[in-house]
């Protein structure tokens, strides 16, 4: 049963990762350190709840803050956010599965995958929404993003079947907006 709740737990962060990885990282590092839900102390990845790693992850949220703000182009950033996200995803999982297992290397390959497949959602979705707001309004999405990744990854220590709700909407998001994609003219007729 522990390795349920484990796997369980190790998903929803990594999902929550996928969506935006610092402040997951963050929440998953202070419940660790205050050994809530998990505790990665006396694994290979102590280091997860380590304030080393911690402020590592805080000032690479601020780069990442700074950049956006001076408007430099989203398309590398956000990329480079979501490589970052499916590698901490990744570690989160197998941190999990290591806090109550030797078997820990499963979770490097399966929190890349939740990971990839939350921020391919994530980026679909992200894609079509900009594309209906205003400047004003398209800067408020980051916020929305860190806001439901931190729900998530506090969600899916604390209530670990949520993360099973959690990468069923990822997928069905992504299976969503690829059918739009190709709809893309179904609506649009010729008036003359």
């Amino acid at each position: 049963m522990q390795l349920l709740i484990d796997i369980l737990q190790g998903a929803g962060l990594a999902g929550a990762s996928g969506v935006r990885p610092f402040l997951p990282a963050l929440v998953a590092g202070a419940l660790a350190s205050a050994d809530v839900g998990i505790d990665y102390e006396g694994t290979p990845f102590a280091f997860l709840e380590q304030p080393g790693w911690l402020l590592a992850v805080l000032i690479a949220l601020v780069v990442v803050v700074v950049l956006q703000r001076k408007g430099v182009a989203e398309g590398p950033v956000e990329s480079a956010v979501q490589g970052l996200g499916i590698g901490i995803g990744a570690l989160l999982f197998a941190g999990t599965l290591a806090d109550n297992s030797d078997l820990w290397w499963p979770g490097l390959l399966a929190g890349g995958l939740c990971a990839a497949l939350a921020a391919a959602a994530t980026r679909s979705l992200m894609t079509r929404v900009r594309a209906r707001l205003d400047a004003e309004a398209r800067g408020a999405l980051p916020v929305y993003l860190e806001g439901s990744a931190v729900v998530l990854a506090g969600l899916s220590v604390v209530v670990a079947p949520i993360s099973v709700l959690a990468l069923g909407f990822f997928a069905f998001l992504l299976r969503g907006g690829r059918r739009r994609e190709g709809e893309k003219y179904a609506g649009l007729r010729i008036l003359r």
